[in-house]
């Protein structure tokens, strides 16, 4: 069956006294992976800096450990890059959605198949 026009989508977020890590994190994250800046980072998905900053700092508060390691100034500018954690809960993160979104999907098919097998 070719991809269906209608399809599941499973958003993960985490709590703790309140939502401290989902997709928007996940994605900052992976583009201060990309850029070595979360100025950089903030930029390219266009929110802004101090905004980019409070959202690492409340999901560091409640995960309990630091996501990014930064560099100030100097020379070569400063810069930020993912601790072991960060990109180790980057990379469960992102498995966890990939697999649940897998899953998702089968049971899509298991129980709404019969729209697409009706709009032909």
């Amino acid at each position: 069956m070719s991809d269906p026009k209608l399809h599941p989508k499973l958003t993960i977020q985490l709590f703790a006294d309140e939502k401290c890590f989902g997709p928007g994190v996940a994605l900052l994250l992976e583009k201060v992976k990309e850029h070595r800046s979360l100025r950089k980072a903030a930029m390219d998905i266009d929110m802004s800096y101090s905004k980019a900053w409070t959202i690492i700092n409340r999901a560091e508060k409640h995960l309990g450990f630091d996501l990014l390691a930064s560099k100030i100034g100097g020379a070569d500018g400063g810069g930020a890059q993912l601790t072991q954690n960060g990109e180790r809960i980057l990379t469960e993160f992102r498995a966890c959605e990939k697999e649940l979104n897998d899953y998702l999907y089968d049971k899509y098919v298991e129980h709404f198949s019969w729209i697409e097998d009706n709009s032909k």
